[in-house]
């Protein structure tokens, strides 16, 4: 059968960055290219003079400390991921200094049987002081200041980082190179087949579709999946904004590729991760009896997805406790010492 053709994703002209209204595009619940919006950076520049100019343009912001470089074998295509049946992974993480990792990206520019190099989410400021203050995005929009974001830099050959979700928001900046964004919405999570949640290649979850030769008899539903996909093509200076919990597989599609990410929640700091009570839910929910769990929904409904203020509306405000919404620090730390308390009888 054919596979469905994903839509293009929404493009925007980055020259109005300045007064973009970045919550409004986040609460829309939909990616976006901020076109050019960062087409005159000094990185930007660097890369189109070529990959030298950027590789030496990164390294004079070397901050000395060692970082988590991948390498994968010629033969996995820059595609990481498992081996064995998902009995471990095909790429091994040894630690090196910046300049290092790009003197060897820089000696198989353009080798075709170049072993697959990537350094990931790599703290911009600790590890590259003063690159930020270069890479400056011209947003004037508050919820940026509201929830500072953690700023990254992604850099190696022609990779490819396989269909995962972050629990962030995100806007995506390629500086050097061009890169594939191909998007899903939350809902086709089960049409994408996620693998093990350990191990995992970078600490997420992440598709067991081989995109480039799906394999329909075994992932059928990923047919759906496209039909509901978009797909991002980004030319240095572009920017990429879309929200939490979106899958994404990210190819880099060049022999040198750097991108700069902004990660941020507009959750309050003292909300914990949702990841660990979902994985508290397999132990607690997922083999209970259908009625339970239909029960347990309805309770979840009243308590956690339906109005905030549900639940504690009825009861006069001093009894409402953790209740109440939004949730302060101090209610906080009493449910979490509560929790706690009964997970350590």
């Amino acid at each position: 059968m054919a596979l469905p053709v994903p839509a293009r994703t929404r493009v925007i002209d980055g020259t109005d960055a300045a007064t973009l209204p970045i919550a409004d595009l986040i609460a829309e619940g939909r990616p976006a290219i901020l076109r050019g919006i960062a087409r005159d950076l000094p990185l930007v520049a660097a890369g189109r003079a070529g990959p030298d100019h950027a590789i030496a343009y990164l390294k004079t912001f070397d901050g000395g400390r060692p970082i988590t470089v991948y390498c994968g074998d010629p033969a996995i295509g820059g595609r990481f991921g498992y081996a064995d049946e998902y009995r471990g992974l095909n790429f091994s993480a040894t630690r090196a200094g910046l300049s290092e990792t790009l003197d060897r990206i820089a000696a198989t520019l353009g080798d075709p049987a170049a072993p697959s190099l990537y350094v990931g989410s790599t703290d911009l400021d600790l590890y590259l002081p003063g690159l930020r203050a270069q890479a400056a995005l011209p947003f004037g929009d508050p919820s940026l200041a509201a929830h500072p974001p953690l700023v990254s830099i992604w850099i190696g050959n022609r990779t490819t980082a396989r269909a995962h979700f972050d629990m962030s928001n995100n806007i995506a900046v390629t500086m050097v190179g061009r890169r594939r964004f191909t998007l899903f919405p939350p809902d086709q999570i089960g049409n994408l087949y996620p693998g093990p949640l350990d191990p995992t290649p970078a600490g997420q979850v992440i598709s067991t579709v081989d995109f480039a030769a799906p394999d329909l008899s075994r992932h059928p539903g990923f047919a759906d999946a496209l039909a509901a996909a978009e797909v991002a093509e980004m030319e240095p200076g572009d920017a990429l904004i879309y929200p939490a919990l979106w899958w994404h597989q990210v190819e880099a599609l060049d022999p040198f590729n750097a991108m700069i990410n902004y990660w941020w929640n507009q959750a309050s700091p003292h909300m914990d991760t949702p990841m660990l009570t979902l994985l508290h839910g397999l132990i607690s929910l997922r083999d209970r009896p259908d009625g339970e769990k239909a029960a347990w929904r309805a309770l979840f409904d009243h308590y956690v997805f339906g109005p905030a203020t549900r639940a504690g509306d009825p009861l006069p405000p001093h009894a409402r406790g953790p209740l109440a919404a939004p949730m302060d620090p101090m209610e906080a730390r009493r449910l979490r010492a509560m929790i706690l308390q009964k997970m350590n009888r």
